[in-house]
């Protein structure tokens, strides 16, 4: 029996990841999805993520993707009526153009009709990043870069952006960047080469040197100008690039961006003399029902170990399909709307499963075929992050939303925890150590045991993993996988992104760590601030029968009554938006607050039955972001303030916070940092290969030369003060900007008021659900109740990640 994906890192062990394939493909005839029997198989081994050595291959396999896209239903929209999809994927590909041998980059998004139909359509789209010069020196660099890669390069031309970092650029001032346009990903990629290493070059000026160059006061910009460019060479040319930005946004996400598209909306597709256009169709919400397949395997393993996918095998596959078109997963009947299926290897399974059905609860049905194989394969290819994935599909993997989404202790992440915890009932369990026994002694109930994962996993799927995902889709551009997988952080990113571009301000590149920075002389392995926190004036256990000892500070209750006028007239004009004429008994209510108030007063010692109130900050690090316009860009020291042109006096921009720094750094001091360093200088070391000749420290790369350097240091430090690392927390001050552009916190303040409308939008549904007349409106209500849900959902997921992004490393 082969299985192209072998066993996942703890299959057979109980607690195991588990995943959901989730199939689009609706349209009726098709077979062979790739589990066997329907053929198709030689297609579905294409490789196609994987990036060629040779072109000729790339667009082969570019070709054989096409294929079978082709063959699952989604033909190339390229021609008539326009038509409506929604998107469910998005990826990469080359498009065969006659006039570009070497292919056109373009994206290919698969869309689902409102009758079950898919169809694929294709945007071409000139990927591109964009380079600074010198001041004077654009037009220069610009007709270098014409003639010596006329036919790499599609387009140059000038555009203006505002960059954050430039100086004075709250009066308006845009810089001036070459946008260099490129026909495929891969020419990007060879310019790219070529102009990095003199960007790096550059970038070791001081930024004294740069801010002079921005401001076109560079003393050598006028000899350098009167040279002619015949006489330059490319070197000196080259030294005009200052900096390099935006070359390192993956191809689809810039298209997504720039286009406006996103997975899990509504479009109208047109085709125009061969020209593909997406139009966002925002009064369509209700999503479709996509055909979902929900799976997981059993593997057998050696005794006390873990499976290994080099000498193990697959012992049993179990599926569950929702929907109708069964003929896509096998040429079977379905007798319900969510049918499962079970594959036996029957190389090990000692006998024939018979059909049985396995329903934990009256709302989680599910019937199972079963299917008993002698050699059984499938055709997912793999990627460069080492996962099983396709085109016109998306892969989840639910235990990914299960880590990062389901708000569930670490050790309740198996299968069998989330089932209990979020679905209400304990599957199947069998010991480890008996499942490659009971293939031979009990099979059925293995195959019992193996349909309770499959049952779990779709249903877990379909109830949070389906609607949360595809909510993060519409407003973050990338597909289904890269959102289910990638951090919170990174997703962040990507709307900070999104509204950089909308906002015409450049997009900085990923933050650099100073190989080498101290602290007090001492050598710094990590720095990081104190977040915010709540500090406990008592712990313990409380409960409201249970009298507890109160010491009342008389002052603060005088304070209190002294601030009761304020405060009644707040609630009542603030938070009730009434009038005070309104209130017809304000004397006697404000007379029962004061008498209370006067009671805590006068008798501070007490001993009573505590009331229990559970607070909460609605949104609390958000609106530490809004109240104080917090943003990376808006951190400023003396020295931008001082050259500001909104620097005058009585100037209340310049809002200054204290926060607490923290650093983690060695033991030892400056003069025996530099000992270590001056003995390295002295010794050579081996080259990333075998075969490479021994190499001076000086001449190893940065990176590789702080982390010898921090080695070394730290085997000093422990051998001579017996303790690797200090901490320490120091008080430091920061200013914020109060001018600086808004679009980090105008993008916190949208997702902010988005979540807070998406939450009345779902208490909107849930009252039309309880008084739906009909069983039409009861299911349309509760859908809308489930996509509102999500949509809140998904906001605060990423609402809560703002804060922290900006200390992550490498973070924009």
């Amino acid at each position: 029996m082969t299985y192209d994906t072998g066993p996942s890192p703890g299959a057979g062990r109980g607690k195991r990841p588990y995943r959901a394939a989730y199939q689009q493909a609706r349209s009726s005839g098709r077979s062979g999805y790739g589990y066997g029997g329907g053929g198709g198989d030689d297609l579905l081994r294409a490789k196609a993520d994987n990036e060629p050595t040779h072109l000729d291959q790339q667009l082969e396999n570019t070709r054989a993707m096409d294929a079978i896209d082709e063959r699952m239903g989604f033909h190339r929209f390229q021609e008539g009526p326009p038509r409506l999809g929604w998107l469910i994927n998005m990826h990469p590909t080359l498009v065969h153009d006659k006039d570009t041998p070497s292919g056109r980059a373009g994206v290919d998004y698969y869309f689902l009709e409102e009758d079950g139909n898919t169809f694929k359509a294709t945007i071409v789209y000139s990927p591109y990043f964009l380079i600074a010069c010198k001041p004077g020196t654009e037009s220069e660099v610009e007709d270098y870069l014409k003639k010596q890669y006329e036919g790499t390069i599609e387009h140059i031309e000038q555009v203006h952006k505002e960059d954050l970092k430039m100086a004075n650029h709250l009066l308006g001032l845009k810089r001036a960047f070459i946008k260099l346009s490129f026909r495929s990903v891969r020419e990007l990629l060879t310019i790219r080469k070529i102009i990095m290493p003199a960007v790096k070059h550059n970038a070791s000026k001081t930024d004294t040197e740069l801010d002079a160059m921005m401001m076109g006061a560079d003393p050598l910009s006028d000899q350098l100008r009167d040279t002619t460019l015949s006489k330059r060479t490319a070197t000196e040319i080259l030294d005009n690039i200052v900096d390099i930005r935006e070359y390192d946004i993956p191809y689809y996400i810039r298209v997504a961006i720039d286009n406006d598209i996103r997975v899990g909306l509504w479009y109208d597709v047109r085709a125009t003399n061969g020209t593909i256009t997406l139009t966002h169709r925002a009064d369509l919400v209700k999503r479709p029902e996509p055909v979902v397949l929900a799976f997981d395997i059993e593997t057998t393993k050696l005794p006390l170990k873990f499976p290994d996918a080099a000498i193990d095998s697959i012992m049993m596959i179990s599926y569950m399909v929702d929907g109708q078109d069964g003929r896509a997963i096998r040429m079977a009947p379905l007798t319900a709307m969510h049918q499962g299926y079970l594959i036996t290897n029957r190389d090990i399974v000692s006998q024939d499963i018979d059909d049985f059905e396995y329903t934990p609860k009256p709302e989680f049905d599910g019937p199972f075929h079963i299917f008993n194989e002698a050699d059984e394969a499938i055709g997912f290819f793999k990627d460069e992050q080492d996962e099983y994935k396709s085109h016109y599909a998306i892969h989840m993997d639910c235990f990914r939303w299960v880590k990062r989404d389901s708000y569930l202790p670490v050790g309740s992440h198996g299968l069998k925890a989330v089932a209990k915890a979020k679905l209400g009932y304990n599957p199947d369990e069998i010991d480890p150590e008996d499942m490659t026994r009971f293939a031979a002694e009990r099979p059925q109930t293995l195959a019992q045991y193996s349909v309770s994962d499959a049952v779990a996993t779709y249903y877990l799927y379909m109830k949070y993993v389906h609607p949360f995902i595809f909510s993060l889709c519409n407003i973050i551009p990338s597909n289904g996988d890269e959102v289910l997988r990638k951090g919170s952080g990174t997703l962040c990113e990507l709307l900070l992104m999104v509204e950089a571009y909308r906002a015409n301000v450049i997009i900085p590149n990923k933050y650099q760590e100073p190989h080498e920075k101290l602290f007090d002389g001492h050598l710094l392995e990590s720095e990081t601030y104190v977040g915010g926190h709540v500090e406990a004036l008592e712990a313990g256990v409380f409960r409201s029968d249970i009298p507890i000892q109160f010491k009342i500070v008389p002052s603060a209750a005088q304070q209190l009554i002294d601030q009761v006028d304020a405060a009644i007239r707040f609630t009542v004009e603030v938070e009730n938006k009434r009038q005070m004429s309104d209130v017809l008994n304000y004397d006697e209510i404000r007379a029962d607050i004061v008498g209370r108030l006067a009671d805590l007063r006068d008798r501070p010692e007490r001993q009573e039955e505590p009331r229990i109130y559970h607070l909460d900050v609605a949104a609390m690090y958000p609106n530490i972001i809004l109240t104080n316009r917090l943003q990376p860009d808006a951190i400023v020291d003396e020295r931008i303030c001082a050259t500001c042109d909104f620097n005058l006096p009585g100037k209340q921009c310049d809002r200054r916070m204290n926060w607490l720094w923290r650093g983690q750094y060695f033991q030892a001091d400056r003069n025996e940092y530099r000992m270590i360093k001056n003995q390295l200088l002295t010794e050579q070391f081996p080259g990333r290969r075998p075969t490479d000749p021994m190499q001076p420290f000086h001449q190893l790369p940065p990176a590789e030369q702080t982390t010898i350097i921090r080695k070394r240091i730290g085997d000093y430090s422990r051998r001579v003060y017996t303790r690797l690392h200090a901490t320490k927390v120091v008080e430091r001050e920061a200013i914020i900007c109060q001018r600086e552009n808004p679009f980090y916190i105008n993008t916190v303040r949208s997702f902010r008021d988005r979540r807070y409308e998406y939450k009345g939008l779902h208490k909107t549904w849930k009252k039309r659900l309880d008084t739906a007349a009909n069983a039409a409106e009861q299911d349309e209500a509760r859908k809308m109740v489930i996509v509102y849900d999500s949509l809140q959902l998904a906001h605060k997921c990423i609402l809560t990640s703002f804060y922290g992004y900006v200390m992550r490393k490498a973070a924009r």
